[in-house]
């Protein structure tokens, strides 16, 4: 399923892939999450409750792009730069296009509106 990500005035658009994680987030929608830079790789920021692991490794190593759930932060993870394996990560989908340089390119602290995109 696709969804919408906002900040500010711009609009991106990502896929979440089909898991028990996946349908977790999007039960979860519309939701906005204060996000904050992270290790100068991703933006993260707390959801409302935790996603299932349900058939999900014990961790993970996302790219480029990469849209993810940290669970040991109850985390939403916009990934714009490399991250290597690390305990807890869950990816959950892909961003398009050029999301992640974008993402990249706003500087510190945002609210991120997510929502089922609309068709």
């Amino acid at each position: 399923m696709k969804i919408q990500i906002t900040i500010d005035d711009q609009r991106f658009e990502a896929r979440i892939f089909d898991s028990a994680a996946g349908r977790d987030l999007l039960a979860q929608l519309p939701l906005t999450v204060s996000m904050v830079d992270h290790g100068a790789v991703e933006k993260t920021g707390p959801l409302p409750s935790p996603l299932s692991l349900d058939g999900q490794p014990d961790g993970a190593a996302p790219d480029v792009g990469d849209v993810g759930y940290y669970a040991p932060g109850n985390d939403l993870v916009l990934y714009y730069g490399d991250q290597s394996y690390y305990p807890g990560i869950v990816i959950l989908g892909r961003l398009d296009g050029d999301a992640a340089r974008r993402i990249a390119d706003l500087d510190g602290a945002v609210t991120a509106t997510v929502e089922p995109r609309a068709a």
